[in-house]
């Protein structure tokens, strides 16, 4: 075997990050989760769907859940471009909806702080315009981050963040 048999890139070739509003998929919801209690492991099944646990989850929100309107999904957009603008991320595609985003997006980095700057710059640029009350937290606390090595993969978000909505792709084969 030779050195070049091997992907020796430290990153990826793009993350595909999805970020969910506050409030929007709760724990035992019928469209499964991962939690932080040993099931967000890949390769492992996700929490089953379960109404009382969604109950109790709906019932100890401390704010209302947060959708965004028209405008504010204009804002959240443009905050995403500019942090990919600022700190010279390559952004291929995203996709603003109403209780989440996706942004398919490569850099020298660890996705998290990625998406923790999308989520924070988003913020501030909802409450600057007067869209956000100070008080309200739009985010939920997790992000989902897919490793994307391959080009087909890249493509693939690219085209599910830009034409569909529902299944998330594959990005195993």
């Amino acid at each position: 075997m030779h050195d070049s048999d091997f992907d020796t890139n430290q990153f990826p070739l793009a993350y595909f990050t999805t970020v969910r509003c506050f409030g929007t998929w709760l724990h035992g919801d019928e469209r499964l989760a991962v939690d932080r209690h040993g099931l967000n492991v890949y390769g492992r099944q996700r929490r089953p769907a379960n109404a009382k646990l969604q109950d109790v989850m709906r019932l100890n929100m401390r704010q209302e859940l947060i959708l965004l309107n028209d405008n504010q999904r204009a804002v959240v957009e443009k905050a995403i471009s500019e942090v990919c603008l600022f700190r010279q991320y390559r952004l291929s595609a995203v996709s603003v909806r109403t209780n989440h985003f996706h942004v398919v997006v490569g850099a020298d980095s660890r996705p998290e702080p990625i998406a923790d700057a999308f989520k924070s710059y988003a913020t501030r640029k909802l409450r600057d315009g007067g869209l956000l009350a100070r008080e309200v937290k739009p985010w939920a606390r997790g992000k989902s981050r897919r490793y994307l090595w391959k080009p087909k993969h890249v493509a693939r978000a690219i085209h599910y963040v830009l034409y569909e909505q529902g299944d998330i792709p594959d990005f195993d084969d």
